[in-house]
């Protein structure tokens, strides 16, 4: 006969379905049957909405605080593209950690903008990546 959950392991089977979304994945982090995770999510319906609620309050009050913040992570941000265009750094990153940055540069900025980025007027940043990007090709 297996062994029973306690309630302290029904809460996390709980947390970390709302957290991956799959029975599967949650089942394999906590080592039980997605027969179980399913069983445990749908036991307690309104534990999931909670912990999801709360999940969803917990992202607000980050963005809320880097709001706040804004200033400081516009500097930040800045000195981060200053490093990531110094050419020194470039000339000794590999061409993995650079195609790394360019495309994590990309998508956000591609997600910030609101559409494809075809459809984004060309601004500096977006400039800038594409001519470093030809520099890195034409180096090719």
């Amino acid at each position: 006969m297996a062994a029973r959950l306690t309630d302290k392991q029904k809460k996390k089977i709980i947390a970390d379905y709302v957290e991956l979304g799959s029975y599967n994945a949650t089942a394999k982090r906590n080592g039980v049957s997605n027969h179980t995770v399913k069983r445990v999510v749908l036991e307690v319906p309104e534990m999931a909405d909670k912990i999801q609620q709360k999940k969803e309050e917990n992202t607000a009050d980050i963005l809320a605080y880097m709001e706040s913040q804004r200033g400081i992570v516009c500097e930040i941000i800045g000195k981060g593209l200053t490093a990531l265009n110094d050419p020194e750094k470039l000339a000794e990153a590999t061409p993995a950690q650079i195609t790394t940055a360019l495309g994590t540069l990309i998508d956000k900025w591609a997600s910030i903008s609101g559409g494809p980025a075809d459809k984004v007027k060309e601004d500096g940043l977006s400039q800038s990546l594409r001519e470093m990007a030809e520099e890195l090709e034409s180096d090719d």
